[in-house]
């Protein structure tokens, strides 16, 4: 297992639109795996494939408290979204900003697991919103999109600054 780099916002690489994975073999189940030990590292509760710059559908999500319920979705596709909640994100690949996004409230997904079986889940509250914001990296969106010009223009701001700090 390995740590993976994450790339940073605005790093063109996190526009990529990612391609269905056509195979799940040895090679996937180690993405995730490695995945999964970045994310907990990190530590964050999800992470999509396009933050590592691999440019495949393939998400890991752990909402659990203990941190030992890791969810892989492979090839997500959301069926099913309705009501509407606001709740406050972060992102491994925007460190240290949050906002307010409107999320759907219930969603429903089907997804291949690691052994290519089709899977369905019906989910609301933290699960539903991490969901959402992992399959918006596999279109090429991070979570700041969602928000307005000006805001994006001073978390690019900010974000520029630190880079120099830690230079």
């Amino acid at each position: 297992m390995a740590l993976l780099p994450i790339l940073r916002f605005p790093d063109p690489r996190l526009k990529k639109v990612a391609v269905p994975v056509e195979k799940i073999d040895d090679g996937i189940r180690a993405l995730a795996r490695d995945m999964a030990e970045t994310m907990y590292e990190a530590p964050g509760i999800g992470l999509a494939a396009t933050q590592v710059d691999v440019h495949k559908q393939v998400i890991v999500i752990d909402v659990s408290e203990t941190k030992d319920e890791l969810l892989v979705l492979i090839n997500p596709e959301i069926t099913h979204r309705d009501g509407l909640q606001v709740g406050e994100e972060g992102c491994l690949s925007v460190p240290g900003i949050y906002d307010k996004v409107e999320r759907a409230e219930h969603i429903a997904v089907r997804y291949l697991d690691l052994d290519g079986k089709t899977c369905s889940l019906e989910t609301d509250g933290l699960l539903a919103v991490c969901i959402q914001h992992e399959m918006d990296h596999l279109q090429g969106k991070v979570f700041v999109d969602h928000l307005s010009q000006l805001k994006q223009g001073r978390i690019k701001a900010k974000l520029a600054k630190q880079a120099r700090i830690t230079a």
